[in-house]
């Protein structure tokens, strides 16, 4: 609740003016419609008896400042005139009601536009353990579906709250005035449409935030559908994929079906109760109008009869709104899920600065763990200038996971990474990891021009680009190609071969010219040719950089000045390929495996 409150304050605060103009606009387009409602008198008794006697007071109030501009013995002329004026004032009415739209429309949008910014913004700055315990597709729903889902259902909503009350207090007021005893009537029976859109919108709100669940599974399935598209084919698992996605689907569905039953069920109902309403009236007026005696006109139950309707559109409105707002504080609990997340991994209070690597990355007794799985454990190890280490060990050990925090993606659960013997969480974030270059095995490409893939941001010319591009040897590539470096990937990358997606990414960490290198099998997707050309461009890329390699083929690793060897998140072997082959321990049993020796 304290969530909705809080975004409820941010958006008034945030837009004062705005919303203060807004409801000024709105408040006189009600005025201009109470003021056509206040000719309806006026005009009944000179169409009816051709004189303006026994008027009630505000109408005689009315009567007596128009006096000064229409000639009221003109019967014709008086009833053209002030047809003619109602025209006019509906004409403003409609002009002011315009603005209200128009002020409403250019605060939704904006606030849209930094709701979608504000999520994605957090989408960058979580951290990755975020993302390994919630399905993507999920954040994908809620970064689109539930942000949308806040304009059409909220931010509509609001539009009501601010512009109904006044219409509705307003004409109230003024019915009460007419004909209190009338009116206590229509306020024993005006709440019973509140009450039914109230039960509706309790269950609407639950139902809706299944909804919006169950959106992003379908989401993830059909995300996951689509990247292994290839093994699902060639499995022919074709007809397991449909039926999965259709039992989600159909569960989706019968959801969204419940929904719309009772979303289409408030409107009917109301406008049901309203009609009753609305008889009710009739029915009690008409009889008071026929009373020997009354003072009740029927010229002033016109009136009367004219206004109350108006108070129906308005008060069924806000019950909608009311029940929009309830399905909307579903998307919004699933966006503030996001939007208060914890960052973790924090930038310093006061950052120390970074732009060189001098002397040795030093790990110490470092130990990790994601929830209640530990995945490293007291960790020691130094890394130094110019040197290059790998780190070796069965899937599951611990590599990746010990790189990840090499460049703070994570925070170690305990012991430290230092850099140049200052811990690197004392580090500004930004210039820390722009250190680091990655080339990794699984590569991300994304579907923008070559040149904006391997910049990704970063300031370089073309010649620059094309430098990076030789040095990769994949020149021959780009050349081929009619728009060279302006030539768009489709999504992923997936026009392309996995040999030339992997030099695209040394392309990449090689134009940044970053101190210390990463490579996670970087040419597991070659072929030996392939892989003989860029292992060449490697070599030119690591001289005079501290290099880190992961590896599963040992004999990339073989001129290591460090091989660490993991296992069990545990350092279990430390030392040169020569000093490990003698120790005929772990690594030299994983040697013996894949027949290198």
């Amino acid at each position: 609740m304290s969530n909705r409150k809080s975004f409820l304050s941010q958006l008034v605060r945030q837009y004062a003016g705005s919303l203060l103009l807004v409801f000024l606009f709105n408040a006189l387009s009600v005025l201009l419609t109470f003021c056509v409602y206040l000719l309806i008198e006026p005009f009944c008794k000179l169409l009816f008896t051709g004189q303006l006697s026994n008027l009630s007071p505000v109408s005689s109030y009315v009567v007596s400042r128009l006096d000064v501009y229409l000639d009221f013995t003109n019967l014709s002329t008086s009833i053209t005139l002030l047809i003619a004026l109602a025209i006019l004032l509906y004409f403003l009415k409609s002009l002011f009601a315009y603005l209200t739209q128009w002020f409403m429309a250019t605060l939704r949008s904006d606030l849209l536009y930094r709701l979608r910014n504000k999520m994605y913004y957090k989408i960058l700055t979580l951290p990755l353990s975020f993302f390994s315990s919630k399905q993507r597709g999920d954040v994908v729903s809620r970064a689109v579906g539930d942000t949308q889902e806040v304009e059409f259902t909220i931010l509509n909503a609001l539009r009501h709250f601010i512009t109904e009350p006044i219409t509705i207090l307003l004409f109230l007021a003024f019915l009460i005035y007419i004909n209190p005893r009338l009116t206590l009537y229509v306020f024993l029976i005006l709440p019973l449409p509140f009450l039914a859109i109230a039960k509706i919108s309790s269950v609407l709100r639950r139902e809706n935030k299944n909804s919006k669940q169950r959106m992003g599974v379908l989401i993830s399935q059909v995300e996951e559908t689509i990247s292994g598209l290839r093994i699902i084919k060639g499995f022919n698992a074709q007809r397991k994929a449909e039926e999965q996605f259709q039992k989600f689907n159909d569960k989706y569905s019968d959801t969204q079906t419940r929904i719309f039953r009772r979303v289409d069920l408030a409107s009917p109902l109301s406008e049901f109760l309203g009609v009753c309403i609305v008889m009710v009236v009739l029915v009690v007026g008409g009889t008071m109008v026929l009373s020997p005696g009354s003072s009740f006109s029927p010229e002033l139950f016109i009136t009367y009869v004219a206004i109350f309707p108006q108070l129906i559109s308005p008060i069924g409105n806000f019950s909608t709104a009311f029940s929009n707002y309830k399905r909307g504080q579903a998307a919004l609990d699933r966006l503030n899920e996001v939007l208060e997340a914890d960052e973790v991994i924090l930038q310093p209070e006061h950052p120390v600065a970074v732009d060189s690597f001098k002397d040795a990355l030093t790990i110490r007794d470092l130990s990790f763990a994601y929830a209640d799985a530990e995945v490293l454990s007291d960790v020691n190890f130094q890394i130094g200038k110019g040197k290059m280490v790998a780190l070796v060990g069965p899937s599951g050990s611990g590599k990746t996971t010990l790189v990840d925090l090499l460049e703070r993606f994570y925070d170690p659960t305990s012991g430290s990474v230092e850099l140049d013997g200052v811990d690197i969480r004392r580090y500004d974030i930004a210039q820390y990891r722009s250190l680091f270059a990655l080339v990794s095995q699984d590569v991300v490409l994304f579907n923008a021009t070559l040149f904006d893939n391997i910049t990704l941001g970063f300031p370089a010319t073309e010649e620059e680009v094309m430098r990076a591009v030789r040095v990769a040897h994949i020149d021959d590539f780009v050349n081929s190609l009619e728009d060279g470096l302006q030539h768009r990937l489709s999504d992923r990358g997936l026009n392309l071969s996995g040999g030339q997606r992997q030099r695209i990414s040394i392309a990449r960490a090689v134009l940044r010219n970053t101190p210390i290198l990463i490579l996670d099998e970087a040419t597991s997707a070659m072929d030996t040719e392939s892989e003989h050309q860029v292992q060449q461009a490697l070599d030119e890329a690591m001289r005079n950089r501290t290099v880190i390699v992961i590896a599963h083929r040992l004999s990339t690793i073989q001129r290591a000045d460090d091989i660490v060897v993991l296992s069990g998140g545990r350092v279990v072997e430390r030392g040169t390929h020569e000093e490990l082959m003698k120790l005929e321990g772990t690594y030299y049993h994983y040697i013996q495996i894949q027949n290198l020796h």
